[in-house]
């Protein structure tokens, strides 16, 4: 069974049916944890169910693809709608794995899995930022940690035959990627300063533990607050605001036409000031935030920490280049379709995948051809 004269001996299109129909499966996997990841819920438990109804889909109706064609894009017990989006990551995710054995297959199967496991990895970030804005560190952080111990085992995802310079190489990525868009994150702070939210009067704006909540969007803490010196502003029409104590919430205070402020060690509304560990609850009534501004987030940092661990740090750099004008192409783009309102909701994580997955299927070789050094 284990005689690799066997093995080799079966069809190579065999295994790129293979291929395909196991990336539509981890695709189906994927979307639950796109789904799952985050919110903090196990991507085990409960199994799969209908988000509407939650009657548990039994596995004759779970097939990748198949079911989401057959059922019309709707649930069979309720009939509600479904997300084209399940649909889609599926066939990506088969498309995708059948590339990778394609390009990679012939040369090294192990090699094809491991960029079938990054590329995995690409299509569920790109999914949950492109909903959420957040990359979660399971896959970030979580993606480092399994390219450097993939490239122990791998040697050649950095052109080498020896596991301990394979894993110089991925540690080498590792810095570079997260150095240097960790130093643009720096510099945009220094450029750009902050960034204006002009909405509705009288718009409802949440503070929850860990995001501030507008009516359109969710922006986490870690995003607006990178030192300790990054302040929020509020100029409030009512500030609703509640404490906490040992013995539970206190009484709701008030404001009306307040000036609120807000960073990591104080919250202070007009002349008061309160320790934000001690805040219950706060919800303002604005037309005007006023939030510390990024030029890219401390996911990307780590997101591209994963990708310097599974490609180098080559692929780090060319990432982060190509990634700016794949970035230029959409913004121009829209600004052309009179959609550049779209751009400023647009997470800059895809744009790192896409070009990540570019250097995965051959851009590296373009790059050594218009730059020798690469």
């Amino acid at each position: 069974m284990f005689d690799a004269r066997i093995w080799a001996a079966v069809p190579f299109h065999f295994w790129s049916v293979v291929l395909f129909v196991f990336g539509s499966m981890v695709g189906s996997f994927l979307n639950v944890v796109i789904c799952r990841l985050p919110r903090g819920e196990s991507l085990v438990t409960p199994g799969s169910h209908c988000p509407k109804c939650n009657v548990p889909i039994p596995w004759h109706r779970n097939l990748p693809l198949i079911t989401w064609v057959s059922q019309r894009g709707r649930c069979a017990a309720c009939a509600a709608t479904i997300s084209p989006r399940y649909f889609v990551v599926e066939l990506v995710g088969g498309l995708c794995f059948l590339g990778c054995w394609l390009r990679f297959g012939e040369m090294s199967p192990t090699l094809a899995l491991v960029y079938c496991v990054l590329i995995g990895g690409f299509i569920a970030a790109t999914a949950i930022d492109f909903e959420h804005f957040i990359i979660p560190d399971e896959i970030t952080l979580g993606g480092a940690v399994v390219g450097v111990l993939l490239s122990g085992v791998v040697p050649g995802m950095h052109n080498t035959t020896l596991a301990s310079r394979s894993v110089l190489q991925s540690l080498l990525g590792l810095g570079v990627g997260a150095g240097v868009v960790y130093a643009i994150l720096r510099l945009g702070k220094l450029l750009f300063g902050r960034q204006r939210y002009e909405l509705p009067p009288e718009t409802k704006v949440r503070f929850e533990e860990t995001k501030l909540v507008m009516p359109d969007q969710e922006i986490h803490y870690e995003e607006i607050f990178y030192r300790p010196s990054d302040t929020l502003y509020v100029q409030a029409q009512t500030v609703s605001l509640v404490l906490k104590d040992l013995s539970g919430p206190l009484p709701e205070k008030t404001w009306q036409n307040a000036t609120l402020s807000l960073n990591p060690s104080m919250l202070k509304v007009d002349a008061e000031s309160f320790n934000p560990e001690e805040v219950h609850s706060l919800e303002v009534a604005t037309d005007l935030i006023v939030i510390p501004r990024e030029a890219m987030g401390l996911g990307d940092v780590k997101f591209m920490a994963a990708i310097g661990a599974f490609l180098g740090w080559k692929a780090a750099v060319f990432s982060l280049m190509a990634s700016a004008v794949i970035g230029s192409v959409v913004g121009i783009t829209l600004i052309a379709l009179k959609r550049q309102s779209w751009s400023g909701r647009l997470p800059y994580g895809p744009y790192i995948a896409l070009a990540a997955t570019l250097w995965v299927f051959g851009a590296r070789e373009w790059a050594a051809k218009v730059f020798p050094w690469f």
